[in-house]
C-alpha cells in the first residue's frame, strides 16, 4: 500500500521553482496533462483538415462525440441558449475523459488523482458561471436570484447565507468527486495487481482476470466521472443564466 501511494504522489522530472517560491516543476502529471491536452487537439483538429459530406472513419467517430456532448450534455439541460457554452462543455468532457485515459496507461501518474489538478478544472467552471450570472443579471440582480421568488421575507435572512454557502461548496464537491474516484480505481487495480505479482502460481489468475475486468471498469468510470463533471457545469451555467434558481 505504501508502495502504491508512493506512485500516485507526483516527483518532479524536472525542478523549476519560479519566483516567489512558486513550483512549476515538471512531473509524471503534469506530462499526463500535456499528452492529454495535444490528444485532445488532434481528435478534433485531424478529422477537421479533411472533411467529407458522408463521414467516415475517424471523422464519423469525431461527429458522434460531437453529437453526443451537443445533443446529451448541453441541449439537453440549456436548450438552445447553451450554444454559446458548447465550446466550454465539449473541451471538459473531452479532456477529462482523454486525461483519465492516458493515466490509465502502465507508469504513468493520472492527473486526475492530484487533487489541484481536479481543483483548478472546479474553479475555473465557477468563475465562468458565476461570471456568466453577473453578465446576464448584473451584479446586485445575480445576488437577488439567491433568494428565490415567493420566498417570505422572514425567510431571506436563512435562505441567501444558504445559497452562498452552496455555491461555494460546488467546486469542492467536483474537486473531491473526481478526485476520489480515480484515485479509489487506481488503488483497486494496485491491489489486484499487487496480489498477481505476489501470488503463488495456481492463484496469479483471480487476480490478473480482476485487473483486465476493473481496467475496462475504469475506462466506463474514466468517462462517467468525464460526463458528470460536464453536465454539472451545464447544469450552473444555466443556473446562473435563470433568473431565478
Amino acid at each position: 500500500m505504501e508502495k502504491l501511494i508512493q506512485e500516485l504522489t507526483p516527483h518532479a522530472y524536472y525542478k523549476l521553482v519560479v519566483f516567489g517560491g512558486v513550483d512549476i516543476s515538471i512531473t509524471k502529471a503534469v506530462l499526463t496533462l500535456l499528452i492529454a491536452a495535444v490528444l485532445t487537439f488532434l481528435l478534433f483538429w485531424i478529422p477537421s483538415r479533411r472533411m467529407k459530406l458522408v463521414p467516415r472513419g475517424w471523422q464519423n467517430f469525431v461527429e458522434v462525440l460531437v453529437e453526443f456532448t451537443r445533443e446529451g450534455l448541453l441541449y439537453e439541460i440549456m436548450g438552445e441558449e447553451g450554444k454559446p457554452y458548447f465550446p466550454l462543455i465539449a473541451t471538459l468532457f473531452s479532456f477529462i475523459f482523454i486525461t483519465n485515459l492516458v493515466g490509465l496507461i502502465p507508469g504513468s501518474l493520472p492527473a486526475t488523482s492530484q487533487i489541484g489538478t481536479t481543483a483548478a478544472w472546479a474553479l475555473i467552471v465557477f468563475i465562468i458561471y458565476n461570471a456568466v450570472g453577473v453578465i446576464k443579471h448584473g451584479p446586485i440582480g445575480y445576488l437577488k436570484t439567491f433568494v428565490p421568488p415567493g420566498t417570505p421575507i422572514f425567510l431571506a435572512p436563512v435562505m441567501f447565507p444558504l445559497e452562498i454557502i452552496s455555491h461555494i461548496a460546488r467546486p469542492f464537491s467536483l474537486a473531491v468527486r473526481l478526485f476520489a474516484n480515480v484515485v479509489a480505481g487506481h488503488m483497486v487495480l494496485g491491489v489486484f495487481a499487487f496480489l498477481s505479482f505476489t501470488s503463488l502460481i495456481i492463484i496469479k489468475i483471480l487476480p490478473f482476470s480482476m485487473i483486465v475486468i476493473m481496467y475496462l471498469f475504469e475506462i466506463f468510470v474514466g468517462g462517467l466521472q468525464a460526463y458528470i463533471f460536464a453536465i454539472l457545469a451545464a447544469i450552473y451555467i444555466q443556473g446562473a443564466l435563470q433568473s431565478e434558481h
